[in-house]
């Protein structure tokens, strides 16, 4: 599902001094598998994220998605974006005026002004699967940091992505609903057979994970623990 080849990423900082976040990283998903990357913050965990989702482009080195290569110049990458990979973000980024509802269908309109009876259907599955089904027609903020987290992680799904990409979902979570949202996502990828690339810098919650690696200094290796 995922090959990664000798990804480099640098920023300048406001000096012109470059900083190197990711330094010749290589990684290989098999498609099904769940995957988490643990690292402190700064690690470079979110560039890396970013540029699995193609939210930005490596310096040097090649990614394949599906066997199609991510790095060329004219693919539409808010296409690929919509229609094949599912973000989860650590703030949720749900919309306040809009049901819980409401907010997993909005991937579905960029393609539709109206969401089809069997995506809405497909999204209360979704509902029903991520425990939730009873908060439908609840307003987003009114939502509990754990039942918007699932709702989040719904609207990831609703286009039945290749791809879940989750932004250290547990950050601002307590214990509790750490373990229960990696659960989740382990729970997700049973079911529904979704590749999920996670980042976190809680062993806790990566041990949810079929295999974890460890990013430090933009080196990516493999965790033994």
């Amino acid at each position: 599902m995922i090959k990664i080849s000798n990804i480099h990423k640098s920023f300048q900082d406001g000096e012109g001094r470059l900083n190197h976040v990711l330094r010749g990283v290589d990684m290989v998903v098999e498609k099904g598998m769940f995957v988490a990357i643990k690292g402190p913050s700064g690690s470079g965990k979110t560039t890396l994220l970013s540029i699995l989702g193609t939210l930005l482009q490596p310096d040097t080195g090649s990614y394949l998605l599906n066997g199609k290569d991510m790095i060329v110049t004219d693919i539409d990458y808010a296409s690929i974006r919509n229609k094949h990979i599912g973000f989860v973000f650590q703030d949720h980024r749900l919309l306040p005026q809009f049901t819980a509802l409401e907010n997993i269908l909005l991937p579905t309109l960029a393609n539709s002004p109206q969401a089809s009876k069997e995506t809405v259907d497909y999204a209360c599955q979704l509902l029903a699967l991520t425990q939730i089904a009873n908060l439908a027609n609840h307003y987003s903020n009114t939502l509990s940091g754990g039942e918007a987290t699932r709702v989040a992680l719904c609207r990831a799904l609703i286009m039945k992505p290749l791809l879940l990409l989750a932004d250290e979902p547990t950050g601002q979570l307590d214990a509790d609903l750490s373990k229960n949202t990696a659960l989740l996502l382990s729970s997700v990828n049973k079911n529904l057979q979704t590749t999920i690339v996670m980042v976190t810098h809680s062993d806790d919650t990566a041990s949810a994970a079929h295999r974890a690696f460890n990013l430090k200094k933009g080196i990516l290796t493999i965790s033994t623990s």
